[in-house]
């Protein structure tokens, strides 16, 4: 046998991941007040990414309570989806649901796309552009037609929401749409509640899925406010799927904790849904992580520690929107992130830009001009703004 035969033989080299690379680079970066607005993870005011008190405590009465470490089963923990399901779709949502856990909110996506991909061979999933760069990496191995139309105007820094509606009037009955429910990745423009009323009409109306990414709910208005507009559209929707993750509003980023929720209201689609969905999470990783899980359940099961929670989770808002607000207030040409939500902004940057503030100002951001909000401080925003204007201004 020689070495052409072989399976290694075979693959092609791959593209190292571009944050990936980015992190390295800012790394080695000797530059004492380099600034990272690539990495997206949430950051406090020292530029740390703290463990949640409620975590902390609810990680110490596990310890103390936990009585097994067996495998939970496929579906996981079943406490954790019944506490998550009221955030989800409201303390008063009577809808049949049913949900499994995940390995974070990108597991959920996948399982999304291969139940999609064995309900509807070669389905269309309609998607905005720019996203989060993984949602096609999940979705077009799985055997997806990709429909792409264009969600945002970076010059303008607003959402193309005739182009959208133009994109989805052109879905047939079993087509599906990828929508993020909250905090835009990257862009950080959402939809208005009008937005998303004619959305869900549109909807409704084409007998287009939704299947919704909920990654980041309560950084953006609150978490009933960032849920109102996936609940309009869950309410027309026959059937949808919604993706959850708990790394962001938990910060249980290294625990990948996520669930995948199917909403159908004719019961015996739920049922095949579920037993597909089931048969899908055996197949991929068979049983769940279960720390995280099991952390969100008892910080959810105890009302002092999910008021704890709710807290935390609101002074993570609320830094958010005063890094907005000031960033708003140090330059006009950033005025437009003011109305935006979440950690993420996508400026108008050219490539050359972009270099330019690496090379120049050792500011590190995306190549799509994403960057970080999180990674902003009341010390460099100042220093942040004043580069992105010399970059604009090509000194």
């Amino acid at each position: 046998m020689s070495l052409s035969d072989t399976v290694f033989d075979g693959l092609s080299p791959q593209q190292p991941d571009g944050l990936l690379a980015l992190i390295g680079a800012y790394r080695a970066d000797p530059r004492p007040n380099k600034l990272d607005l690539g990495v997206g993870v949430y950051r406090d005011q020292f530029g740390q990414t703290p463990v949640f008190r409620a975590v902390k405590a609810a990680e110490r009465l596990l310890v103390e309570q936990q009585p097994t470490k067996a495998y939970l089963g496929p579906e996981g923990d079943i406490g954790f989806l019944e506490c998550l399901r009221p955030i989800v779709f409201g303390a008063h949502n009577t809808a049949e649901v049913f949900g499994v856990q995940t390995p974070g909110g990108t597991g959920a996506l996948r399982l999304a796309a291969e139940l999609l991909a064995a309900g509807r061979p070669n389905a269309r999933l309609f998607m905005g552009e720019p996203t989060w760069p993984n949602h096609p990496q999940i979705f077009e191995p799985a055997g997806l037609q990709i429909v792409r139309y264009s969600y945002f105007d970076a010059v303008r820094q607003t959402v193309r929401f005739e182009t959208t509606m133009q994109a989805l009037a052109t879905a047939s009955a079993g087509d599906a749409i990828l929508l993020q429910a909250c905090c835009h990745n990257p862009t950080g423009a959402d939809l208005s509640a009008d937005q998303w009323d004619a959305v869900a009409d549109l909807i409704d109306t084409r007998r287009i899925t939704p299947i919704i990414d909920l990654a980041y709910q309560g950084l953006g208005s609150g978490l009933d406010n960032d849920a109102a507009g996936m609940r309009r559209v869950l309410e027309a929707a026959p059937e949808a799927l919604v993706a959850y993750s708990c790394d962001k509003n938990f910060g249980l980023y290294r625990e990948r904790t996520g669930a995948l929720f199917a909403l159908a209201r004719n019961p015996a689609n739920l049922a095949n849904a579920a037993s597909n969905i089931l048969a899908l999470a055996r197949a991929n990783w068979s049983m769940p992580p279960d720390h995280g899980a099991a952390t969100v359940r008892v910080i959810l099961e105890d009302a002092r520690l999910t008021e704890l929670w709710t807290a935390e989770l609101e002074a993570m808002r609320r830094r958010l929107v005063d890094v907005r607000t000031a960033l708003a207030k140090h330059a006009s040409s950033l005025a437009s992130v003011k109305g935006q939500n979440g950690l993420f902004a996508c400026l108008s940057l050219t490539p050359e830009q972009v270099s330019a503030l690496r090379e120049k100002h050792a500011v590190y951001c995306a190549a799509s001009g994403r960057i970080n909000l999180a990674g902003l401080t009341a010390e460099s925003i100042p220093v942040f703004s004043r580069a992105y204007q010399a970059v604009q201004r090509n000194d």
